[in-house]
């Protein structure tokens, strides 16, 4: 049965809206789309402002978001996706000179979290405490540098809601009615019948839904039907990638109905202001985090504080599974309230693991802490950007994550810098013998370099992150040929004028090895401070960096070296019963062959 008013007695205006299906969700796009729109536009795309003219500047913070994560369960690996690719966009902006906010938290309310809890014996309050540090623990192993980590059960943020709730209530957009409908309770969501698959089953979930009613109270989102057009309309750019926001135009126009903002059956959740007989709809509650989380302790916890330390955000970066609630749902709650929409909206793909969807059921899970503790953050956060376009869906399979980051990691960048600096040693006593400026006076690999590093910036702003790292990786592919081709071993024998030209390829080797310590920062910060220390630099330096640091000139005359040491161990597994012919073979292999070039170089 399709969801529908039944009655309604006590109506915040004088009239129901009409109560229109929601179409069911664009049909899935394979196609492969690659997202091509500047960062450098946001400032031309804030939405649809209720109050009136944009007043946002180029002081404004860049202010990005990832989804409060639900504390149903520990975090995994969509999670963790979703976070470190919001941590490298972040550390980008901060290269930038960017004031940059990273919101990040949990979503600690709904009837998911209390019936988790009663399972493992304990209070909502305790479960919520144990999984929300899960999170923060989790993130601090992934090298995640978030500014802001909210919970939605903070009193500050219940202040906000409570508020915000007010503000709606007064502009005639909340309204109290009996509803009748099919409710899937991991979605937390009532659901339309044609979204569902046989025997009422959810789209995501895969499990019945129930019949349920309930006298709730109904945000008015039909009325805003026409204002979320003009969104789409004069901001095309606002849902991103593209073909996502083909797919929320679709929704928006096979009309839209009013959604429960109340649920009277869920204790666990904020009172609702003018209701304590019930709680806040988990959604209408999580999404206030974003502006809540604003808020840093020292001001009065009020909307306007909030709003006046970064609102709007820059970007939100979500999952494509909670794309209706960030594009649909939360625009107009916030042009119901008169505040400014966020920039842009930027859903991204799922995760599967060697082809197959993942789940518990199928033994397949992959979990993120697993792969931290074995591989190291690096090289988690490393296949995860580079292999997956950013925007598409994405497969993780153990020989493809083993041979990429081996192959680029360790093999391309670790051992042109490991190769670079045992020469330095033996030939260079460890030091720069001149300016890298002086050392590539009108050497083409240098105009090779720059021009990698600005494809890399804008392919960065691009939010095309798995590109950025083709480009960078590109500068260090483009230095072991030019090791190769020059081959300094041979012109340190020769003495005389030879062995200062090596002593210069030198330098011009190590100087593109510096440039990809800061602009593969973003992605993996961890390997980049140990490729920046061992070019003699200290952490505080490598902290203090920009991406003005991507410009060659960087090594001067006199700089010493650190002692040549590998900067990314290789991952080197055995199987039981595997041969040469699989992926560790392929890894031995390479090794031995690294060997040989590192006999032959001394």
């Amino acid at each position: 049965m399709t969801g529908r008013v039944l009655f309604s007695s006590q109506c915040a205006f004088p009239f129901f809206p009409a109560f229109r299906t929601v179409s069911s969700s664009a049909s899935r796009l394979t196609k492969s789309v690659r997202f091509r729109h500047s960062l450098a536009s946001f400032s031309n795309c804030n939405s649809h402002v209720h109050s009136g003219e944009d007043k946002t500047t180029q002081k404004d913070p860049f202010v990005i978001t990832t989804p409060l994560y639900y504390v149903n369960a520990p975090p995994h690996m969509g999670s963790a996706y979703t976070t470190i690719a919001a941590d490298a966009i972040a550390r980008f902006q901060r290269l930038l000179g960017k004031k940059v906010i990273f919101i990040t938290g949990t979503d600690e309310h709904g009837e998911k979290i209390a019936t988790a809890a009663a399972a493992h014996g304990c209070s909502p309050s305790e479960h919520c405490d144990a999984v929300s540090e899960s999170y923060r623990l989790l993130w601090k192993d992934l090298d995640v540098a978030y500014d802001k980590f909210i919970r939605t059960t903070d009193p500050i943020h219940e202040r906000i809601v409570r508020e915000f709730y007010e503000k709606v209530l007064s502009r005639g957009d909340i309204y109290r009615a009996d509803y009748e409908g099919l409710y899937c309770v991991n979605c937390e969501e009532y659901k339309d019948e044609k979204e569902l698959l046989e025997n009422n089953c959810c789209p995501v979930h895969l499990k019945p839904c129930v019949l349920r009613k309930e006298d709730n109270y109904f945000f008015a989102l039909s009325k805003y039907h026409k204002s979320l057009e003009e969104v789409f309309s004069q901001n095309p750019n606002f849902i991103q990638p593209s073909f996502r926001s083909n797919e929320v135009q679709g929704w928006i126009n096979s009309g839209l109905r009013d959604f429960s903002i109340s649920r009277a059956s869920v204790e666990w959740g904020i009172p609702v202001p003018n209701d304590k007989k019930q709680t806040v709809y988990v959604w209408f509650d999580a999404l206030l985090g974003y502006i809540s989380a604003l808020l840093d302790g020292k001001q009065e916890p009020t909307l306007e504080n909030a709003i006046s330390l970064g609102w709007p955000a820059s970007l939100h970066l979500i999952g494509k599974d909670i794309l209706r609630f960030h594009a649909v749902y939360w625009p107009a709650m916030l042009m119901s309230a008169g505040l400014n929409l966020p920039k842009m909206v930027f859903g991204h793909g799922f995760l599967t693991k060697d082809g197959m969807k993942m789940g518990k059921s199928l033994g397949n899970t992959l979990e993120p802490k697993d792969l931290v503790n074995r591989f190291g953050s690096d090289a988690v956060r490393y296949f995860f950007l580079r292999e997956v376009e950013f925007g598409n869906d994405g497969d993780y399979s153990e020989e493809r994550f083993i041979n990429t980051v081996n192959g680029h990691l360790a093999n391309t960048i670790g051992n042109l810098l490991n190769r670079t600096l045992g020469l330095m040693k033996k030939n260079c006593n460890s030091t720069v013998a001149v300016d890298s400026a002086i050392a590539a006076e009108a050497n083409v690999f240098k105009e090779t370099v720059g021009e990698l590093v600005e494809k890399a910036r804008a392919h960065y702003e691009n939010l095309s992150l798995s590109s950025a790292c083709e480009c960078i990786l590109e500068i260090a592919n483009a230095g072991n040929l030019y090791m190769d081709k020059h081959s300094p071993w041979s012109l340190f024998k020769k003495g005389g004028a030879s062995s200062e030209s090596a002593a210069k390829d030198l330098v011009i080797i190590l100087e593109a090895v510096r440039i990809i310590s800061v602009a593969l920062s973003p992605v993996a910060p961890q390997l980049c401070l140990r490729i920046h220390s061992q070019l003699g630099y200290s952490e505080d330096t490598f902290e203090a960096l920009t991406w003005e640091d991507t410009r060659w000139g960087g090594l001067k005359a006199g700089q010493i070296m650190a002692q040549p040491k590998p900067v990314f161990e290789r991952i080197e597994l055995k199987h039981d019963g595997e041969d040469e012919s699989g992926s560790i073979g392929k890894v031995e292999k390479e090794k031995k062959k690294i060997e040989r070039q590192m006999v032959a170089e001394t």
